[in-house]
């Protein structure tokens, strides 16, 4: 039972079914990517505790596979006695929510940026003027960088302004933002980690990405080193992972500030800037996730090419879009491109994906597209 059917879903239904498995695929909405593949479609509001329960209840599902952060997490921990969560219900629970999560990576002693939470503005300002810095306001609940935005220190109305576009476009029920310190780092990194029933953590090769408002546009593997930081980024992903529990795999997010390795953030399923595995690894992430949650063993991961990508993002509201250039960019030698699929658009909804050898030539072949409305 795929909780969630967007184009991660889809993917990871695709590898599913290679398996041998049947999919019922869940979302909000009808005809999402997922759907148009899986065995069985619900549509449904998986915050919804009754309906969450019931849909349960109905399919009986071997596995319940969260996709997405919209989603009743105490259900799956009531539940967890007699079901299997993947990877665990504690560990969605605490990754659905940005507080939740950050909270444990400090307890276990993980090194991240100073932050603090608020439920209303006036804690939300008061915590902005003691932190006396460039900060980033995110709800605790969301997903693409929806509802975030960065501040300069010293600018109330900044601030004010923050609050509500984060309590606009926060997922979920719960009013309530972290404000996080801005680190002004080198790069961002996400270590896919998979965590194995019976056999040892794997890794995928680093993937470097690029965000642009909080939410991913670029990603590259294959192209850069790391050195001794990608290993010490491991045993970060180990120590985290190794907490939360449960077998598939995780998307560890860090920053990386001259030789510091930064948690950032950590998302229990197949990762946006890992879409990039389906063009560049022999195992994808999304083979990788149901191989480990069906555990089969996974003894490496190879790179088979070095890559990039970039997303195709709209910029409207409309149900009748249509995607433009893509046999253009087939012509360039070594490009591809993956449309999602989906019903229709809203401003900076992803759309589709162009791989790519390098960023460079991922960025020239974006350009060749164009979206009609």
């Amino acid at each position: 039972m795929l909780l969630g059917s967007g184009e991660l879903g889809r993917e990871l239904t695709i590898s599913l079914k290679r398996l041998g498995c049947k999919v019922v695929a869940c979302d909000k909405y009808e005809n999402a990517p997922a759907m148009q593949l899986a065995d069985e479609a619900l549509i449904f509001d998986m915050l919804d505790e009754e309906l969450l329960r019931s849909h349960i209840n109905s399919v009986d599902p071997d596995l319940i596979v969260p996709e997405i952060e919209a989603i009743n997490t105490q259900v799956l921990l009531d539940i967890e006695a007699d079901r299997i969560v993947v990877p665990s219900g504690r560990a969605v629970d605490l990754t659905m929510n940005r507080d939740r999560i950050r909270d444990r990576a400090t307890e276990i002693g993980l090194n991240t940026a100073k932050y603090g939470y608020a439920d209303n503005l006036n804690d939300m300002l008061n915590i902005y003027d003691a932190m006396e810095c460039k900060v980033v306001v995110k709800p605790v609940m969301s997903s693409s960088g929806k509802g975030q935005s960065t501040i300069p220190a010293s600018d109330p109305s900044a601030a004010k302004a923050a609050w509500q576009y984060a309590v606009d476009n926060m997922r979920g029920n719960r009013p309530k933002v972290i404000i996080e310190e801005f680190i002004d780092f080198d790069y961002e990194i996400t270590l896919l980690t998979i965590r194995q029933k019976d056999h040892e953590t794997v890794y995928c090769p680093v993937i470097k990405h690029q965000q642009v408002d909080g939410d991913f546009k670029i990603s590259e593997q294959g192209t850069f080193e790391m050195g001794s930081l990608e290993k010490e980024a491991q045993v970060i992903a180990k120590h985290i992972t190794d907490d939360l529990g449960g077998y598939g795999l995780f998307g560890v997010e860090f920053f990386i500030r001259g030789d510091e390795v930064i948690f950032s953030e950590l998302s229990p399923r197949p990762h946006d800037t890992g879409l990039l595995t389906l063009y560049t690894q022999d195992l994808s992430e999304f083979d990788l996730h149901a191989r480990a949650i069906l555990h089969l063993p996974i003894v490496s991961v190879k790179i088979l090419r070095n890559g990039a990508c970039h997303t195709i993002n709209a910029s409207q509201v409309s149900d009748n879009y249509s995607v433009h250039g893509v046999a253009e960019i087939e012509k360039i030698i070594g490009v591809e491109a993956m449309l999602f699929g989906k019903p229709d658009s809203y401003p900076n909804r992803r759309l589709g994906i162009i791989f790519a050898p390098d960023v460079e030539t991922a960025k020239l072949a974006r350009k060749k597209i164009s979206l009609k409305y």
